[in-house]
């Protein structure tokens, strides 16, 4: 009995499918041929290739390898099949699996999605750990901001110190030196909170690092504008009949706004934290390969109210003192107050859609980067002049060079 076989796919012809041969007398039969010109015969229950024709042959082994289709070449680790349209199941091409998918066996149909938790190598061969990312100290984008928060805290500590040796010079005392002792402090407060940002996320730092910065940012503006509205008190109170006479020289009106406006900060950051705290996550979505260990702001919307409200002291801070920049006085603080708040809002405009845009560690540099330049507005354009007065100028740190002629 002669009878043809041919074999047109790849699809391996495995040992345990058995061919009977009904002629008895017959031992062996040819069953077929492969494209190559090779013959495939039965012997007894195994099937035997002509080495001599396919090459693919052993000389002490029964089974030989089957005869390739010459339409596709098998499929290696990292790829899966994908059949041509039209064409049969043996011809398919071989796309490699996408990111965070691996194939570990030749000729696969699917690939496997790896774990949540894993990531696919660079050959989609197997799974690895997913990098683990943050803002750390030994980053260098970390580094960097960690010394120039140090430094300008240093830099505001220096001027606090030269106030407090000449405190008794008109430039220091004019205008509530008291006031002036707060800001300084509650700036290199600013510029060190920034540090709370930086390191590995945890629980307590979560907690602390965007109310510490809120309030104490709130405690600065309120002091700024305290000393915006005690310029203006000042000239207005000099016109005859002026009511604001009496506010004149009051310790109490000063004080009054900053302990006010800072405790409307307070109340909005402890009832965020009794609300809905920030903690630490493990982002593992936001960059593919790498699980971002961040601090889950809890509530947005308290977030943003917390900005807002430093925005509207900033504002209301920026539209008294703007109103004040003219007043007869040969060393206007408002001036330099005025322009201080436009660059503070003009900061904190920039942060937000660029806040917003970014993810990852680069989302919290963004935010310190935005508090470090803030702060040093502050420092430049309130205290860096009068501290070039003072060190470089003395001749003008007279009181009739300061007062009002």
């Amino acid at each position: 009995m002669d009878f043809t076989l041919r074999l047109h796919c790849r699809d391996s012809i495995h040992s345990d499918v058995t061919y009977v041969n009904w002629v008895k007398v017959m031992t062996d039969i040819t069953v077929g041929s492969d494209p190559t010109g090779a013959s495939v015969r039965s012997s007894g229950k195994n099937l035997l290739s002509d080495a001599s024709a396919t090459g693919t042959g052993t000389q002490n082994g029964d089974y030989l390898k089957a005869p390739h289709s010459l339409c596709s070449e098998p499929c290696p680790l990292g790829y899966r099949k994908a059949n041509r349209p039209g064409q049969p199941v043996c011809c398919f091409d071989c796309m490699s699996c996408s990111l965070g998918e691996i194939t570990n066996l030749t000729d696969a149909s699917e690939c496997i999605k790896c774990p949540e938790d894993l990531w696919s190598d660079e050959k989609r061969e197997k799974c690895i750990n997913k990098a683990i990312d943050f803002l750390s100290f030994e980053d260098s984008l970390g580094s960097s901001l960690t010394v120039i928060s140090i430094a300008s805290s240093f830099i505001t500590v220096s001027v606090l110190v030269i106030f407090v040796k000449f405190c008794d010079t008109p430039i220091v005392r004019a205008n509530n030196q008291e006031l002036s002792y707060v800001i300084l402090v509650s700036l290199t407060l600013c510029f060190l909170c920034s540090l709370i940002f930086i390191g590995h996320p945890r629980k307590i730092t979560c907690l602390l690092r965007q109310t510490a910065f809120g309030v104490i940012f709130s405690i600065c503006i309120s002091s700024v504008l305290a000393k915006t509205v005690i310029v203006v008190v000042a000239f207005n109170a000099t016109k005859p009949s002026s009511k604001l006479k009496r506010w004149v020289g009051s310790r109490w009106l000063p004080s009054s706004i900053v302990v006010f406006s800072s405790l409307m900060q307070v109340i909005i950051c402890v009832t965020w934290l009794r609300t809905t705290s920030p903690f630490p996550q493990n982002n593992m979505n936001s960059e593919p390969g790498k699980i971002i260990i961040e601090c889950h702001e809890g509530s947005t919307i308290m977030f943003y109210c917390m900005l807002g409200y430093l925005g509207f002291l900033a504002s209301t801070c920026f539209i008294v003192a703007f109103f004040a920049r003219n007043l007869p006085d040969r060393f206007n603080e408002t001036k330099y107050i005025t322009f201080s708040m436009l660059v503070f809002i003009t900061v904190w405009l920039s942060f937000i859609p660029a806040y917003l845009s970014t993810k990852g560690k680069n989302m919290v540099a963004v935010e310190i980067f935005t508090i470090l330049s803030s702060s040093m507005a502050l420092l430049v354009c309130i205290f860096i002049p009068k501290c070039y007065i003072i060190l470089f100028k003395p001749e003008q740190n007279a009181r009739g060079k300061v007062t009002v002629k």
